[in-house]
């Protein structure tokens, strides 16, 4: 349905459009299937934090993980239930995980650790992880997306050594944990998805 009401759109969006090709109507279908799909995801993600009682956790790994999403990329669902789902189970667990988890002081340092490692090996081999629908090609732009995955990483761990709540603590590691997993090799050819560099590199 989504898929039919954005082919509409995109139908009459480029009959106002000077110099038309494909590639422009390709494009403009994309942004559109993005930003329907999105909208509706991001309701029922809410609704259930709000049924859950975790709002305002689900709002803080939002601001938590979104950052280091958007530079460090990911795997992206084919269908828009599996996204939902996707969606739920990275932002709607990584709060109710981090709220009922209690780690030590040693066991929280040692995660520190083992999260920075993981994620700066990984963002380095990977990072800007794309897709064959959003290629990130430019050699330029490649780079400052991998540095800003670095220093949000960095910022954001510190931040989880020194913070004295313990849940947005657990909420930074595991946050960064599961970000940084959708971003692998493994991840990527489990959910059949392909990285944009690869494909037209």
């Amino acid at each position: 349905m989504i898929e039919a009401i954005c082919n509409s759109l995109t139908k009459k969006i480029i009959k106002n459009v000077d110099g038309y090709d494909e590639s422009k109507a390709e494009e403009i279908n994309y942004g559109l299937q993005l930003l329907i799909g999105e909208l509706p995801k991001f309701l029922i993600t809410f609704l259930l934090a709000w049924l859950l009682d975790i709002i305002d956790l689900t709002i803080i790994s939002f601001i938590i993980i979104l950052p280091y999403r958007m530079f460090s990329g990911g795997f992206h669902l084919h269908t828009h239930l599996g996204c939902i789902i996707a969606t739920n189970t990275m932002y709607i667990g990584t709060a109710y995980l981090s709220n009922v988890l209690d780690f030590s002081n040693i066991v929280k340092y040692i995660l520190i650790g083992f999260t920075f490692i993981f994620s700066f090996i990984m963002i380095n081999k990977y990072a800007p992880a794309d897709t064959e629908n959003v290629p990130v090609l430019q050699k330029k732009e490649r780079r400052k997306r991998k540095i800003c995955s670095f220093v949000i990483v960095t910022i954001e761990l510190t931040i989880a050594i020194f913070i004295p709540y313990k849940v947005i603590s657990n909420m930074i590691i595991i946050g960064i944990i599961v970000q940084t997993l959708t971003i692998t090799k493994l991840a990527y050819r489990i959910t059949k998805n392909k990285y944009g560099y690869e494909v037209y590199g």
